[in-house]
C-alpha cells in the first residue's frame, strides 16, 4: 500500500469508477463555462491572469469571500461530476464507511465504532448548500451528503497504511430545509498530484445513502490557494508547502477543465480561529 504522503488520483480515470451524472453533464455548453470564467474574473483578477497564472487564480478569492461567483449561487448549473478517487469509502471498491453504525454525523474528526483516533490539523468547518437544478435551485431538504478527505498527512482514514484501520474524516448529514449541511472538520493537506480537495457524493435521501449506486452526484470542493498557503505554513502540514509548488488548479486532473471555478470554495476564518469553507452545489433531484 502506499505510502500516505503518495496517495494520489492523477492516475485515475473518470471511467473507472461510477460517474452517475457524467453523460448528462457532457452535454453543458462550452459557452456556459466561458461565461462562468468572465464573471469570476471580474471578482478581482483579469481573465488572463486567471487562465494563465496557474494557481494564482485560486488565490484571488483569499479569505474574503471573494469566490462566490464560482459556487454557482448566480447561475443554475449542475456541480461538475467527478471521480470518487481511489479512497471514497462508499463500499464501491471494498471499504464500506456508509454501513456503519455512527457514520450520521457531524463533527467528524474522530473515528467511531472500535476505532478511536482523532484526525489533527487546523480546524475547518465544511458547509454545502444542495440545490435542485430542475427546480430553478431551489433548495433541496432531506437529501444526504456522505464528505471525505485526507487528513493532515496526506492520508485517507480505511485506506493508507498508517491509517487503515481509522474511519475519520468521513460523514453523512442531512440536508435542512435551506439544503444545508455542516461539517466540522480540519484542513486537509496537499498530497502529491493533487490540489487540495474535499470529496463529496449526494444522495436522495438518508435511507439511500447506504448504497453509494444511489448517489445522484459525486464532486469535489476546491480549497483557495490564499487558505492553503496560510494552513500549510503551520506545524505539521510542511510536506504540503512542497506537494502544492508542484500543482496549479489548471493542471490538476479533476480541476484543470475549467480551474475549478464552479467548484471553487469560499473560505473565511484565520489559522488561529479556525476556517469556514462553503459551497453551492446543483443536482438533479432523483
Amino acid at each position: 500500500m502506499k505510502d500516505a504522503l503518495q496517495n494520489n488520483e492523477s492516475d485515475d480515470e473518470p471511467e473507472d469508477h461510477d460517474l452517475g451524472l457524467a453523460f448528462d453533464l457532457t452535454t453543458v455548453m462550452n459557452r456556459r463555462r466561458a461565461i462562468k470564467l468572465i464573471a469570476y474574473a471580474g471578482v478581482g483578477t483579469g481573465l488572463l491572469a486567471l487562465v494563465g497564472c496557474g494557481s494564482d487564480a485560486a488565490s484571488n478569492s483569499g479569505t474574503t469571500g471573494a469566490s462566490s461567483a464560482a459556487a454557482g449561487s448566480d447561475t443554475c448549473e449542475l456541480i461538475p461530476e467527478e471521480t470518487a478517487g481511489p479512497y471514497p469509502g462508499d463500499g464501491s471498491n471494498g471499504p464500506d464507511v456508509l454501513s456503519q453504525s455512527g457514520i450520521v454525523r457531524s463533527d467528524i474528526r474522530s473515528s467511531f465504532g472500535s476505532a478511536s483516533g482523532v484526525a489533527e490539523g487546523v480546524p475547518l468547518t465544511i458547509k454545502l448548500t444542495i440545490q435542485d437544478e430542475a427546480n430553478g435551485c431551489a433548495a433541496l431538504p432531506g437529501a444526504a451528503v456522505y464528505v471525505w478527505h485526507c487528513d493532515r498527512d496526506g492520508g485517507y482514514s480505511m485506506y493508507s497504511a498508517a491509517v487503515a484501520n481509522e474511519n475519520y474524516l468521513r460523514g453523512v448529514q442531512e440536508t435542512d430545509a435551506d439544503g444545508l449541511v455542516t461539517f466540522t472538520s480540519i484542513f486537509p493537506a496537499c498530497y502529491s498530484g493533487r490540489w487540495p480537495h474535499i470529496h463529496f457524493e449526494v444522495y436522495p435521501s438518508l435511507a439511500a445513502a447506504t448504497d453509494s449506486a444511489n448517489k445522484i452526484a459525486t464532486s469535489q470542493v476546491a480549497m483557495p490557494q490564499v487558505a492553503c498557503d496560510a494552513v500549510y505554513a503551520t506545524d505539521g502540514y510542511g510536506q504540503s508547502v512542497t506537494n502544492l509548488s508542484q500543482v496549479t488548479l489548471q493542471s490538476d486532473n479533476v480541476f484543470r477543465d475549467d480551474g475549478g471555478v464552479q467548484q471553487l470554495g469560499t473560505v473565511t476564518g484565520s489559522v488561529e480561529d479556525g476556517y469556514t469553507v462553503e459551497l453551492t452545489v446543483p443536482v438533479r433531484g432523483a
